[in-house]
């Protein structure tokens, strides 16, 4: 156990090295590592907790997510009737399920063998359980029910969770923040950290809207006076204008492009009038269908709608063929750089609550690693005071090895781009207590060895050796239990699991390879025969 070759023992003290070196960006100010290599940027990132910032919960509506569910199972009813040429009365969504009542009794076997082809299994662990997204059912009297089970609602809040959490994710980098936090929390809510951010005001505004665009025309047959006095045409609806005072505009329901065409869109100035607005593109579907809409209505109005709200309604002077356009509408800079970002990241499936707001300010950040910084000198310099008291020079040693387990520990998250949260910092001290506990078990080993009669290398070699069954247990069950932390565990939970969990790999790292090899190289140059000073 105490002969190392000389390749062995260089191995142990370059990837040493080469760990702790990883840390020396984070003792330089930011603008100066922004200069260097890139694969030598690598550093720690401060959490919520240390360097301020703002915390949203989000919520998705799922009566909303419940609502599109139906009207598409309504949709897709309506056309499957249609296509198999089935008359029917009274199709409405109502509750949980949406319902229709076949015009003759003759039609109904297959107006129910056809509407049962639009349920399908649930995916994931619910499919092997037979479960369904859709019942369809004969409810008596022509009436067929198309119900939705609760399953398959909570599998769509699933989904629009997952795919919220992307848009999210998109919006909140076009921001140029660093490092922010978004993760699903529960069934449907969503957590976002942005560290650095002291205003959340404007994070708010850009994660509140749905951001669902549409390109409609303008109803010009009817005025928009009388359709405030509720003579709307079945096909249009009334529509208010985004900007102040409200502007009332009768739209046509039929939606030409829809946002979700877009390919690219950007803030900038008309040259004509020095304005802000938004330029857009579309892709080739989006293009082609907006081409054919601006050639066929040439003279009309047509409404740029976000959220149920008309942005522009400007008329068509000629066929737009290009496949790119741009948005004007009263904006300020930041507004029209607002909604290119919504119009890049994409429509949100669902509209997201704010349900819980806080804002660290970089003061309290500031006094969190203060304290921080002193629980960890205080822990640190008592252990180290315990070590060199009970076990004199060998203590020595264990400070180092515990020393270069720390530096190691910082090297690794910095390798990782890991944040270091207020939680990590108790994980790191909470680290350098099961180090010193490693070196505390083979020390305390090799006593009893003395105590047995054995000479001093035989009773080193057999304390490094008998004490690393206990040790490896000891360490694999903290690191399975960090582990589930991991998995389980959101936001400074994860962070003071991580820490955790990667101090337990340097400190059995630093146990039983720089420890030994410190002690090795002291028994070669010593050659101790009956006392050891531990």
């Amino acid at each position: 156990m105490l002969y190392f070759t000389r390749w062995k023992a260089l191995g142990i003290i370059l990837t040493a090295l080469v760990v702790c070196l990883c840390a020396v960006p984070n003792f330089f100010p930011e603008s100066q590592v922004k200069t260097w290599p890139g694969w030598a940027q690598r550093r720690l990132v401060l959490g919520l907790d240390l360097q301020g910032g703002s915390y949203l919960l989000l919520e998705v509506d799922s009566n909303y997510v419940k609502k599109e569910k139906l009207d598409q199972i309504r949709d897709d009813a309506r056309r499957v009737l249609r296509d198999a040429k089935i008359g029917y009365t009274g199709l409405n969504a109502r509750n949980d399920a949406v319902e229709v009542r076949i015009s003759r009794d003759t039609d109904l076997p297959t107006a129910l063998s056809k509407l049962r082809e639009l349920s399908q299994p649930l995916g994931g662990l619910l499919g092997s359980s037979g479960q369904r997204s859709l019942e369809v059912s004969d409810a008596g009297g022509g009436l067929i029910r198309l119900t939705v089970p609760q399953a398959a609602i909570t599998e769509r809040i699933r989904q629009t969770i997952e795919q919220s959490i992307q848009i999210v994710e998109r919006r909140v980098n076009q921001l140029g923040t660093v490092e922010p936090v978004i993760q699903r929390q529960g069934t449907d809510r969503i957590l976002v950290q942005v560290p650095g951010l002291q205003d959340p005001t404007r994070l708010k505004e850009l994660l509140g809207k749905t951001a669902k665009m549409e390109f409609r025309m303008v109803d010009t047959s009817v005025p928009p006076d009388q359709a405030q006095q509720g003579r709307v045409p079945p096909d249009s609806e009334l529509l208010m204008s985004a900007s102040t005072p409200k502007i009332p505009y009768v739209v046509k329901k039929q939606v030409l492009v829809s946002g979700g065409d877009l390919t690219d869109a950007q803030p900038g100035f008309d040259q004509r009038t020095g304005e802000p607005i938004v330029s857009f593109r579309f892709n080739t579907s989006g293009a082609r269908k907006f081409a054919q809409a601006t050639t066929e209505n040439v003279g009309q109005p047509f409404a740029i709608i976000l959220d149920n709200e008309v942005i522009s309604a400007p008329v068509i002077r000629e066929p737009i063929t290009g496949g790119q356009g741009q948005i004007s509408g009263s904006f300020t800079v930041q507004s029209a750089n607002d909604l290119a970002i919504l119009l890049r990241a994409g429509a949100l499936p669902a509209p997201l609550t704010v349900i819980e707001e806080r804002t660290v300010g970089p003061g309290l950040g500031q006094d969190s690693i203060e304290k921080g910084e002193l629980a960890a000198y205080v822990g640190s310099i008592l252990v180290i005071v315990f070590m060199l008291i009970t076990y004199r020079l060998f203590g020595v040693f264990a400070n180092i090895a515990v020393a270069v387990n720390v530096a190691m520990i910082f090297g690794l998250l910095s390798l990782l781009n890991a944040t270091l949260t207020l939680p990590g910092i108790a994980g790191i001290v909470l680290t350098v207590g099961i180090a010193v506990d490693s070196n505390v078990l083979i020390y305390e080993r090799i006593r009893e060895e003395l105590r047995g009669g054995r000479n001093a290398i035989s009773a080193i070699d057999a304390g490094f050796k008998r004490a690393l069954a206990t040790i490896l247990d000891s360490n694999i069950t903290t690191f399975i239990a960090a582990a589930v932390l991991f998995y389980i565990g959101t936001g400074p939970v994860r962070g003071f699991a991580v820490t955790l969990g990667i101090g337990i790999i340097t400190t059995v790292f630093t146990a039983f390879t720089l420890t030994r090899l410190i002690v090795a190289w002291w028994v070669w140059w010593k050659r101790p025969q009956k006392t050891v000073p531990i």
